[in-house]
């Protein structure tokens, strides 16, 4: 399995990022995909999951509204657009494969992250 992200960087509060996630080394259309962020000093932060063909969408109450989910199972391919950036979605972003078991997320392999720093 190997998950890699793109798109981070530092952006303005109320500007916008979209990040990618390439996803090889397993067949991607079967799983369910998210993305979590962890800052400094903080607890990991489920940010959106989506399941393995697009159907459900799931959002953090903190993103919801500003964020979307989505992805091409073509190109393997797992994407986060970010709108409206504040200061408090700084952090590091990851792409997870994994699943929910009784409620809670579980990731079973994740990316090696990409920073997101929004700062004025």
């Amino acid at each position: 399995v190997r998950l890699v992200e793109s798109g981070g960087g530092l952006v303005q509060p109320g500007g916008s990022l979209r990040l990618s996630c390439a996803a090889s080394g397993f067949t991607f259309s079967r799983y369910l995909m998210s993305w979590y962020r962890q800052a400094p000093g903080k607890e990991r932060d489920l940010v959106a999951s989506i399941s393995s063909v697009g159907g459900w969408k799931n959002y953090a109450d903190s993103v919801k509204g500003r964020f979307t989910i989505s992805r091409d199972n073509d190109k393997n391919t797992v994407y986060l657009q970010m709108n409206s950036l504040k200061p408090e979605d700084t952090a590091v972003y990851y792409c997870s494969r994994g699943r929910f078991i009784g409620g809670n997320y579980v990731s079973d392999s994740r990316g090696q992250g990409t920073q997101v720093t929004v700062s004025s």
